[in-house]
């Protein structure tokens, strides 16, 4: 196992520099300034992406759920089917393949399956129970269970990380500091860290164990004498690897293929010398672009469910930052919002789920045109399932 203290002094130098002036550090990373008023600009997403629309058949009543997509592959579509723990899947044209569901509370079975992983190469679907994780065939064949070490606690952000491994945050953490919070044990070292686990897809062995920095700042309000946090994305995949997010120094970092920790992307000003508070929480990279999200956090005001969010666009290519607003051609009048944070992402891009009502009324205002059009024609809002849009960013 690996751990990396040269990288934790060097970002502990970068927050101390931060805190103590508002300047930025002079040190050669990309940087997001949440004082800075970027441009708004309307980018038609069809000028920095390919776009397919893709709908998911459902002839056979089996085939429809109450969900969305769970995970992409090159060959295969799967959703998760909240209501009754189906996992379905269809090829990318969106015919049917298989289906199963192993919903329950025994040794083989999972509560719910809202986190997993399909490996196409292998047949493995990797379904977390938080503590441990079991594996299934496409077809619901129990194969194999994986253990975790004591405490040790899978993230939702689980992510394939190679052919051989997987990697999650640890979330058991959060568990030791609210005890430390609330006097039921004392203050350690190991809670100034945010650790991240690299584990064998075939028995659970741990490859790498990677710690990134962390300041104890709690990113959330009160309401009442209650904490109300803010869950903060710390884990994102990308080609070259996964992106780890530090919100507390402000701090993304790339873990690459050859296991190299490396910081990539800044905030300023820091997030303790703002008011309101307002923090990185982490980036999608993807094509020429980085999609990069900070949220403000309001301390004093009533809890407003949703804490307010900023979206930036960053062109890799020439530096320019600006809050996108995206359009799209087929569809007049819509607006898309690129969220870093939500479940919408793959490896080649982001999806959107269409509402197939909204999609039916839009039609018959004549605000589709193109393949769009011509597709929800053909669809039934009472029997077919919703439309999605792949976007693969150039």
């Amino acid at each position: 196992m690996r751990t990396h203290f040269k990288l934790y002094l060097f970002v502990t130098a970068l927050f101390i520099v931060a805190c103590s002036s508002d300047q930025q550090t002079k040190i050669n990373l990309t940087s997001i300034d949440a004082r800075k008023n970027y441009p708004e600009k309307e980018i038609f997403l069809t000028d920095i992406a390919d776009i397919e629309y893709l709908y998911l058949v459902s002839d056979d009543d089996d085939y429809l759920y109450s969900g969305t997509i769970s995970y992409l592959t090159k060959n295969t579509v799967v959703v998760y089917s909240r209501i009754l723990g189906d996992i379905l899947f269809f090829s990318r044209d969106g015919k049917p393949k298989s289906r199963f569901n192993r919903k329950g509370q025994g040794p083989e079975e999972y509560i719910n399956a809202f986190v997993f992983i399909y490996d196409e190469a292998t047949d493995d679907v990797f379904v977390s129970r938080m503590r441990d994780i079991v594996v299934y065939s496409s077809t619901g064949v129990y194969k194999r269970k994986i253990p975790l070490p004591p405490g040790i606690m899978v993230d939702g952000r689980m992510v394939s990380f190679d052919e051989q491994s997987l990697f999650f945050y640890d979330l058991g953490i959060e568990a030791k500091r609210a005890s430390v919070l609330y006097g039921e044990t004392d203050f350690s070292e190991d809670n100034n860290v945010t650790p991240f686990y690299r584990i064998s897809k075939t028995d659970g062995e741990i490859l790498d164990y990677v710690e990134i920095p962390y300041v104890p700042l709690f990113l959330g309000i009160y309401v009442d004498n209650q904490r109300i946090p803010e869950r903060h994305n710390r884990l994102v995949k990308c080609p070259e690897g996964v992106l780890l997010c530090s919100a507390e120094t402000d701090t993304v970092f790339l873990y690459n293929y050859e296991s190299l920790l490396t910081p990539v992307l800044y905030k300023t000003p820091s997030v303790n010398s703002t008011n309101p508070m307002k923090y990185l929480n982490n980036c999608l990279d993807r094509g020429q672009y980085q999609f990069i999200e900070v949220v403000t956090v309001r301390a004093g005001e009533e809890y407003p469910g949703v804490f307010p969010v900023t979206h930036y666009m960053r062109n890799k290519n020439t530096g320019e930052v600006c809050r996108p607003k995206f359009l799209l051609p087929d569809y007049q009048g819509k607006e898309f919002i690129i969220n870093p944070n939500a479940g919408n992402i793959y490896d080649d891009g982001y999806f959107f789920e269409l509402d197939l009502i909204e999609l039916k009324q839009a039609y018959r205002e004549n605000k589709l045109s193109g393949e769009l059009k011509e597709l929800v024609a053909t669809l039934d809002e009472d029997e077919d399932n919703n439309v999605f849009m792949l976007v693969d960013f150039k």
